[in-house]
């Protein structure tokens, strides 16, 4: 079954009638007569999508394109894949939902989950979407140590209800899109961006130690010295792909145990294969006290799940962490065929091989391009930083923009992020797929380059 969708990527991309074409165009002036709310991938690109299969998405004008986001880092085993959709097919004609009582395939689910798992992360409780997953290990921290507060990261993203969103930015731009203000007992505190550090040491290197220093202090000074968990994303994907330098997990692990401190790391972006590892964590071989997964959990099956450690279980049953649709058996059905397919289809090995050669070609096209100011990413989760010069890597958004549109208007199906672009191709796509996405955003630069007069 490994190579199920390359007869339908054949002849992508495709354009017969350039995009958005006219009936993207009229569906979406239909659609937003009552949908609002749209993401910027959207509103800068109203394309109307109708099939999807592998690594191809197909739209209302016939148009055929290659799919370089995995439905925001969600379809990540390909679209429709065949085991995956018999699988929720069975149990949807079978059993869709007993609440959280147990089911066979729940059962089958757990196990494996405890295989792949390093460490003694077995204790769960499934949701039905990352926000849910996220606030449940927020109410769960508290529950294990007694304490209230929480110190997350400056440009992290956690979901959109109130404790995640107090975890995050609550700006977009100039407007405070998730305030007017945080929950009590919230803090942000800088994390290390290897392009963008804040503590540097006499050489020009980043400084984590400083990092660490900082946060004790912060804490001291900062808070009322009750913090329970740092929630962090172990690879900031809304912010552009962002990954911290090695040793600051690692550094960040020893912190927290120092301090009574519990480590939350939310992989609901970064696990599940995306960067070559079951979790993103492993590439540090640091094992978190708590664990958020969704999106491709369930290659595009809302399920999501919440894991702590096994000394921690008590705490799940304290705050009566069941939820109505958490568990149910389309949902178990779609994470163990997801995780099963990883393992049959080698993924894992395909997306640190692949995803090695993207970087490759990446650093090569950050050497030959005036305004990439720098490449980043593991596997498959990657980002290219645009910029206006190279010396005082003054953000480039105008131009960010423009590559995402033109790239998409030449066949690429991917994601925006101000002036980063951001790649999260399926896991199953291989090297000839993967560098004529590649191929197309290099064309898109170059366009904007000209037009910019670089």
């Amino acid at each position: 079954m490994k190579d199920w969708w390359k007869e339908s990527a054949i002849d992508i991309p495709k354009i017969i009638k350039a995009p958005p074409g006219p009936e993207s165009n009229r569906m979406h002036t239909s659609t937003q007569r009552y949908m609002r709310g749209l993401s910027s991938q959207v509103q800068l690109f109203p394309v109307c999508f109708k099939e999807g299969h592998g690594i191809t998405l197909t739209d209302v004008d016939g148009n055929r394109y290659l799919d370089f986001s995995s439905g925001i880092y969600v379809t990540s085993l390909g679209h429709s894949h065949p085991k995956v959709s018999e699988a929720v097919a069975h149990w949807a004609k079978t059993l869709m939902n007993c609440h959280d009582f147990t089911h066979p395939v729940k059962e089958k689910l757990l196990v494996k989950m405890a295989e792949i798992l390093p460490g003694k992360l077995n204790s769960v409780q499934f949701y039905s979407d990352g926000t849910s997953a996220v606030e449940a290990g927020l109410r769960a921290a508290r529950a294990i140590n007694g304490k209230h507060e929480f110190i997350s990261c400056y440009r992290d993203f956690h979901g959109k209800s109130m404790g995640a969103v107090s975890c995050a930015q609550m700006a977009r731009g100039d407007v405070f899109i998730y305030g007017p203000t945080r929950a009590p007992g919230f803090y942000m505190v800088p994390r290390p961006d290897p392009y963008r550090p804040h503590f540097k040491k006499a050489d020009g290197t980043i400084d984590t130690d400083r990092y660490m220093d900082f946060y004790a202090e912060f804490i001291k000074e900062g808070t009322a010295g009750n913090v329970t968990a740092f929630v962090l994303e172990p690879a900031q994907g809304w912010a552009g792909s962002i990954f911290p330098p090695d040793d600051f997990f690692p550094k960040l692990k020893k912190f927290c145990e120092k301090n009574n401190i519990l480590l939350f790391a939310d992989e609901v972006l970064a696990g599940m294969g995306r960067t070559g590892e079951w979790l993103c964590m492993n590439h540090w071989n640091v094992i978190p006290d708590i664990v958020t997964f969704g999106k491709s959990f369930g290659n595009g099956f809302p399920v999501t799940a919440l894991v702590v450690k096994e000394e921690y279980a008590a705490a799940l049953d304290k705050i009566s962490a069941s939820s109505s649709y958490g568990g149910n058996p389309m949902a178990c059905a779609a994470a163990l065929a997801s995780i099963e397919v990883i393992e049959e289809e080698n993924l894992l090995e395909n997306v640190r091989v692949v995803g090695k050669a993207m970087m490759q070609r990446m650093q090569k096209m950050q050497a030959e391009h005036p305004i990439i100011g720098h490449v980043k990413g593991k596997g498959f989760l990657l980002g290219i930083e645009l910029v206006k010069d190279k010396t005082t890597k003054e953000p480039f958004p105008e131009a960010g923009k423009l590559v995402y549109q033109k790239a998409f208007r030449k066949g690429l199906a991917w994601i925006p992020a101000g002036h980063i672009l951001r790649m999260s191709p399926p896991l199953i796509m291989d090297e000839h797929f993967a560098m004529m996405g590649l191929d197309l955003i290099e064309e898109a630069i170059t366009e904007v380059e000209k037009q910019f007069d670089y």
